[in-house]
């Protein structure tokens, strides 16, 4: 009897590094399937792994990923206890061979500072039995058959899809819920371009995922696009303050560089707690780059979309 199968979307140029684990799991082998579809579109590629699947329980995996041996046993024993759920996540963690800039940047992820609520997807928290796209990711999601019956991936959005697509089993009346149980380890971007080009895109999909009332109810999206815009006009402050005035700043200058500071001290402060935590005394001197980083990129992101949404 097949219970699950496993749905790897991957781009034409791509191999899939998730199969060398899935080979491992410790699971009989006649009660699930690799489903690998090829294609340049993630959304495509999962809805049409949806229509291969001979099994009720479909999981949905990334290409990058690895799986501990007793994945699919955390699964069956959280779906056995939780009959009521229609769709559950888990954590996607930085692998424990990351590296490097990846290593790092993967603390910054996992980091309240970092990425605020959506943090909660790079942790092992609390087990959650109702939760929205903050805590999971179709990195690692497991759907009921029947959800696909009223709704499925928009190949409209990437990324963007599975925020989505979890948004809409909601409006649906599907329970969505999270379990720390249920882990993957996501491969992080290996250099700064990478990541940059990561988070800008998560922000620019964010005003074609939704009407802007809708960001509204989740209002620390649009903090980040805050900070670019302050950071802009200080700037602009700043250079119009020297060409008037010289080197002398005046008030509202001083003023207006508070803010800056206080940031600062923050991103200094949460990366001697996070490298703490994470037991890596070097992160120290590069976190405060990566947090500058992923807010610099999700905010100018997320202004890009909107501008581009008005056609501006």
């Amino acid at each position: 009897m097949m219970k699950f199968s496993l749905v790897i979307p991957v781009a034409p140029e791509r191999g899939a590094e998730i199969l060398n684990s899935i080979k491992q799991l410790d699971y009989p082998k006649s009660y699930f399937e690799a489903i690998v579809v090829k294609g340049k579109n993630p959304s495509d590629n999962r809805n049409i792994g949806v229509k291969k699947a001979k099994a009720e329980i479909i999981i949905f995996l990334d290409d990058d990923a690895v799986l501990e041996k007793d994945y699919l046993r955390a699964v069956e024993k959280f779906l056995e206890g939780h009959k009521e759920i229609d769709i559950v996540g888990g954590p996607q963690l930085t692998p424990k061979d990351d590296k490097g800039f990846a290593k790092i940047s993967g603390y910054a992820l996992s980091s309240k500072f970092g990425a605020w609520k959506i943090s909660n997807r790079y942790c092992a928290n609390k087990e959650i039995l109702d939760v929205d796209e903050t805590a999971i990711t179709s990195a690692n999601l497991i759907c009921k058959k029947k959800v696909f019956e009223k709704i499925s991936f928009d190949s409209k959005l990437f990324p963007g899809e599975d925020p989505k697509f979890i948004a809409d089993a909601k409006k649906n009346n599907f329970r969505v819920a999270y379990s720390p149980n249920i882990v993957i380890y996501h491969r992080r971007r290996e250099n700064i371009r990478g990541l940059i080009k990561q988070i800008f895109n998560y922000g620019k999909v964010r005003p074609q995922k939704e009407k802007f009332f809708e960001t509204l109810k989740m209002p620390f999206f649009f903090i980040p696009s805050m900070f670019v815009i302050y950071l802009f006009s200080l700037l602009i402050l700043i250079l119009s303050n020297l060409v008037i005035t010289g080197t002398k700043f005046n008030n509202p200058v001083f003023f207006m560089i508070i803010p800056l500071i206080i940031y600062i001290l923050m991103s200094i402060s949460f990366s001697l707690y996070d490298s703490a935590k994470n037991k890596n005394i070097r992160a120290i001197f590069v976190l405060p780059f990566i947090y500058f980083v992923i807010h610099l990129s999700y905010g100018y992101g997320m202004i890009y979309g909107y501008l581009k949404k008005l056609k501006i």
